[in-house]
């Protein structure tokens, strides 16, 4: 179950052969993102068990989920574009559908990642996961 944006991105991909044109990708996909307001980027919006500093800000209006993010690593950046194409506009509902393991092995992402960065990716979609949640 994935959105139209995250569609996209998967199709984007499959042209892309080469993982450094993906990893540049990414990279400009959290780069096109609109900057996250410094007053977010608050403990309460940090995301513990990122190598880098990372911010998640969710907003649930009418039961639909959308959030934005910043981090202060390029790649993470374009990690958060990345599920901000999977995640927003879904129904708190239909986040807990999503299963992101199998959506993001789409992009190979797993296979190039630091165990790290997959650890703070997962961290992520935790925090997504339990936002929904709380509010579903």
């Amino acid at each position: 179950m994935a959105s139209a944006a995250f569609e996209d991105i998967v199709a984007d991909f499959e042209f892309l052969e080469d993982w450094e044109d993906r990893y540049r990708y990414v990279i400009d996909a959290g780069k096109a993102m609109e900057p996250l307001d410094a007053a977010l980027c608050v403990p309460a919006t940090k995301v513990d068990g990122c190598a880098s500093q990372v911010w998640l800000h969710p907003v649930i209006e009418g039961g639909v989920l959308h959030f934005d993010g910043a981090s202060d690593a390029m790649i993470v950046s374009g990690l958060i574009a990345v599920l901000r194409a999977l995640y927003n506009g879904l129904s708190v509902q239909e986040v807990a559908q999503v299963k992101a393991a199998e959506e993001l092995a789409r992009l190979g992402l797993n296979d190039h990642l630091s165990a790290q960065r997959s650890n703070g990716l997962r961290a992520m979609i935790e925090r997504i996961h339990q936002v929904a949640a709380e509010a579903a």
